[in-house]
């Protein structure tokens, strides 16, 4: 119980992690129907989220095997550019820097930052 227990305080929050989705999508869904993002920019988080759960993947087997590891600024530059949801994806379903205190709190800053920069480029075209 006491591992069990300090490992689930120690990984990446599934709640806050899904509720920051839901957010996203619900802004970004927002954002297109009030034309503020042209549609076609709902395949740029889409391409990034998926080329960021690549990279996690593959630091992940870069760790276990040994070889060169991808660098954490990296990451938090495809999670920044908008790809944290698939950052976050992998967090979860690959426990790959999910126990790492560090790492998340830059993760969700990048998270903020990603937010807070298309909220500010919506506010701008309103």
């Amino acid at each position: 119980f006491v591992l069990r227990h300090r490992r689930a305080r120690n990984s990446a929050s599934p709640v806050a992690g899904a509720a920051a989705m839901i957010a996203y999508g619900s802004f970004l869904s927002w954002a297109f129907r009030t034309e503020r993002l042209p549609l076609q920019a709902m395949f740029v988080p889409l391409a990034l989220s998926a080329i960021t759960f690549v990279a996690y993947a593959l630091d992940k087997q870069a760790a276990q095997t040994g070889r060169w590891r991808t660098p954490e600024s990296t990451l938090h530059l495809l999670e920044l550019a908008g790809g944290w949801p698939g950052a976050w994806i992998a967090q979860q379903t690959l426990r790959h820097k999910s126990r790492k205190p560090g790492y998340r709190v830059v993760f969700w800053v990048m998270v903020v930052l990603h937010a807070a920069a298309l909220v500010a480029w919506c506010w701008m075209r309103a």
